[in-house]
């Protein structure tokens, strides 16, 4: 089973529960405003893909940090604090698969991994 992990209001997490409802792919949704991302769970995704990959930058909640705040975000720690405390600013969505994430919505990206 995946698991996709995102807002429900944001329009490219709507596009891909779209595309794998169409594909009959099952899966569980990880509503941020519900289900909070946990620290754990970001380090594990550290693991597999890049601090700088998991931080949209080109959001408003990026964009609503103070420069301050956006030059000390440095490093996987550094990262990890600021997804925790706005987890809006997790690329979304984000889609676990057993050894790897897919990030953001790309047609051809999941029909080659999900399939």
């Amino acid at each position: 089973m995946l698991h996709v992990y995102g807002i429900k209001n944001c329009n490219t997490v709507k596009k891909a529960l779209d595309w794998l409802n169409a594909n009959n792919i099952e899966f569980t949704f990880h509503d941020y405003k519900k289900e909070p991302a946990q620290e754990s769970k970001l380090h594990e995704w550290q693991k597999l893909i890049s601090w700088e990959s998991l931080v949209n930058k080109k959001g408003t909640t990026w964009k609503k940090l103070t420069t301050e705040q956006q030059a000390a975000v440095i490093d996987e720690t550094s990262a990890r604090v600021v997804l925790l405390a706005n987890n809006s600013m997790i690329k979304r969505p984000l889609i676990e698969l057993k050894n790897d994430l897919i990030l953001g919505f790309d047609e051809q990206i999941y029909q080659q991994k999900l399939l």
